[in-house]
């Protein structure tokens, strides 16, 4: 009995290994870091490169990290609705050339860090990438401009004391910018580089 189980065991660990080798989504997940550690990656690690999520609007016009490269996650459409009580413009479905727009400028080996408003479409376009095959991704769980503030993990202490600062009018409590990438102090532009922005948007060279 104790070898049976001793063979069971070294068979599941085989079968886990060899998962590893053919197809690495099974043994890893997109990396959580915060922006300025992200910043330190770019400086500090060859092949790392910052990609924006974001809409081309939010890029161009909200401002964006220096040299990050644009291939939105999602595109926002005409349509609005109530998100988390705040009546906003809705946005698409994922963007089903994501992956394969990104495989044209990036390597399944680069270390590409991944961020966005505030951490959310980053850690649903990084398992994306991380599906496909790209063994190095970094998700920025702070975002460009943070989260609502305040925030907390658990939602009823988030909902309680949201609700404390809305009744004392304090400035700014449900807010962005008290975390995140432009909170950091670190480096970004409004400026539009060719170089960077998402390659089905650039324009035709004329011959």
């Amino acid at each position: 009995m104790k070898n049976i189980r001793h063979n069971l065991l070294f068979s599941i660990i085989s079968l886990f290994i060899l998962m590893c080798y053919t197809s690495p989504v099974w043994c890893q997940d997109p990396k959580p870091i915060l922006s300025i550690e992200a910043y330190d990656m770019l400086n500090t690690v060859p092949d790392t490169y910052l990609v924006d999520v974001r809409t081309q609007f939010e890029y161009q016009f909200i401002g964006h990290p220096s040299n990050a490269y644009n291939f939105p996650f999602q595109f926002l459409t005409n349509e609005m609705g109530k998100i988390n009580e705040n009546l906003e413009y809705i946005l698409s479905e994922p963007n089903k050339q994501f992956v394969s727009e990104i495989s044209k400028v990036f390597k399944k080996t680069d270390n590409l860090i991944i961020i966005d408003r505030d951490g959310v479409r980053s850690a649903a376009a990084a398992k994306a990438l991380i599906k496909a095959g790209f063994r190095n991704i970094y998700d920025v769980t702070d975002g460009f401009e943070g989260a609502r503030f305040p925030t907390f993990e658990d939602k009823n202490k988030d909902k309680f004391y949201r609700q404390l600062a809305k009744r004392n009018k304090i400035y700014g409590y449900d807010q962005r910018r008290h975390y995140g990438w432009q909170w950091w102090g670190l480096p970004w532009t409004y400026d539009l580089d060719i170089k960077f922005i998402y390659p089905p948007d650039q324009p035709l060279q004329k011959e």
